[in-house]
Order: structure tokens, then sequence, then C-alpha cells
């Protein structure tokens, strides 16, 4: 039993930084319909954004909550600005073309992101400097807790409410549900369609920035391709709590992460990359909109 809530808990952590990239995958889905592949680089970007700010002001050389808190904020603002420009320059142009027409834009994004991170930071993987010290493991009845584990829910928890209050608790927010619910209605109602786009990208890139951060403290090496396998998952959980949904992002998050660390117990972590696939399958046959989707009806 002790070993279960082991892997449930390191399932939780893992699964709360899926859920930081899954919410901006929703949240561009719900507001444009769209896939923006892109994302999962994003995030990449958010952890070089961190490397090379330590780097710059050598925080890894006085380790704590300042040096994690500056390249946290650092790392969200350079990606929220990326995440501006990318729907400025490479998505709004295209908002009226097929859907066809945008999915190619965003897959070719992705691979500039990609090839274009390995030309300017370097093909090899880098080692991302400690930010905090990992301090002495905690046991609560046998289960063993370490400071960044510990770290990583809490910013993933704080950042999750944080994006919950903006979206049902501020005017920005309820502009973002009515231009989801449409682009037209919320325009005739005087709301700015084009900012509170721009606004949604920028936010959930800001999430992917800070996933980044937090998976580099757990895992510390870096590199440009480092976003397709954990971008790839991130959006399968998005699809299974439902694409659109924010608490279902959340939901398929966890339940992502939980069960890719029971795998990893239990039977070989080479299947660690495969369960995403089975479990992407096992959505689309028995329930295609996700656990908390809808079905929606749409004239071809």
């Amino acid at each position: 039993m002790t070993e279960f809530i082991q892997h449930l808990v390191n399932g939780l952590g893992l699964g709360s930084m899926y859920a930081l990239i899954a919410l901006g995958y929703t949240m561009v889905f719900g507001i444009l319909q769209l896939i923006n592949f892109a994302h999962s680089d994003v995030y990449m970007l958010g952890a070089f954004f961190g490397y090379y700010v330590s780097k710059f002001f050598n925080l890894s050389l006085h380790p704590g909550y300042g040096s994690l808190s500056a390249a946290l904020l650092c790392s969200m603002v350079g990606c929220a600005i990326v995440g501006f420009f990318i729907e400025r320059f490479a998505y709004r142009p295209l908002r009226k073309s097929p859907r066809i027409n945008v999915l190619i834009t965003a897959v070719g994004v992705s691979l500039f992101l990609e090839f274009g991170g390995q030309l300017l930071f370097g093909a090899d993987p880098k080692y991302f400097a400690p930010l905090l010290e990992p301090g002495e493991p905690i046991f609560i009845g046998g289960v063993q807790l370490n400071r960044i584990q510990l770290i990583v829910l809490g910013v993933s928890l704080a950042l999750m409410l944080g994006l919950q209050f903006i979206i049902f608790k501020t005017k920005i927010g309820r502009a973002m549900r009515a231009v989801s619910f449409s682009h037209t209605n919320a325009a005739l109602m005087g709301i700015p369609v084009d900012f509170v786009i721009s606004f949604t990208f920028m936010l959930g890139s800001a999430l992917a920035g800070a996933a980044g951060i937090l998976v580099a403290l757990t895992y510390p090496k870096i590199d440009p391709l480092m976003g397709m396998m954990f971008g790839l998952k991130a959006f399968v959980a998005a699809v299974v709590g439902g694409i659109g949904n924010v608490t279902g992002a959340v939901i398929g998050a966890l339940i992502m992460g939980v069960a890719e660390s029971m795998v990893i117990g239990y039977l070989a972590s080479t299947y660690r990359d495969a369960l995403a696939f089975a479990i992407l399958i096992i959505i689309l046959l028995f329930r295609p909109a996700g656990i908390l989707g809808k079905n929606v009806k749409e004239k071809v």
C-alpha cells in the first residue's frame, strides 16, 4: 500500500506539470477551435528562458525561493510575449481561412521553433542548474516527499487556481467565455475579440513557460526537442478531459500523470510513452468528447 501511495504522489506531481501545458491547448481550442501544435515548443522556450536568465544572473549560486521566483517570472513573461507574436503574425491573418490552412501553419510554427531552437541554443542537451536546494526528504507514513515535489505541486496548484479566478471571477474572464461562445455575438456586445484572443494565447503560453521551469527543476536536462513528447502527452490529457474544458484538462492531466507513474512503478519505464497513445485510443473509442466534453453536432 505504501508503494502504491508513493507512485500516486509521484503521478500527481507529474500530472500537475502536464496540466499547465494542457490548459494552454484547451483554452486556445475553446476560443478558436484550433489545435495550437506550437504550444509544446513554447514550453520548451520557457525552460531555455529560465536557463539563460539563471546563467546571466548567476541564480544557481544563490539557490532559494527568490532565485526560483525570478526565473519563473522571467520565463512566464518571455513565453507570454512569444505567444502574442505567434497569434498576431501566424494565426490572426488566417482566422477566416479554411481550418486546414491554420492547422498546417500550426505545424509549421512548431517545426520553426524546434529547429530554430536547435540553431539558436545548439542541439546538445544542457544541464539546468538547480535553483532550489533539494533539502532532506520528508517521510509521511513511509511515503517519501522531497522539497522539489512539494514546490512543483504548490506552484502548479497556485497557477491553476489563479487561472480559475481569472476565467470565472474577472471581467477579462467573462470576455473570454463570451468569445468562446461566439465571436460575432461577443463583438456585437462591444467585446474586443482580437484583444481577448491575444490575451488567451499569452495566458496559456505563460502557463507553459511555468511548466518548462518546473519540469527543468525535476528533470534537469533540457534540449530544443524536449517539447515533442511532453507536449504530446499534455495534448492527450486535454483530449481525455474534454478539450475546450478547463476543469477537464486538469482532470485528464492528473489521470495521465498517475497512470504513467503506475506503469513505471509496476511494469517498465519503456511503456510510459506508449501509454499516452493507448489512453487516447480508448477515449476516442468510448468517449470521443472526453470525460467532461460535450458532443457537438457540426454541419459540414
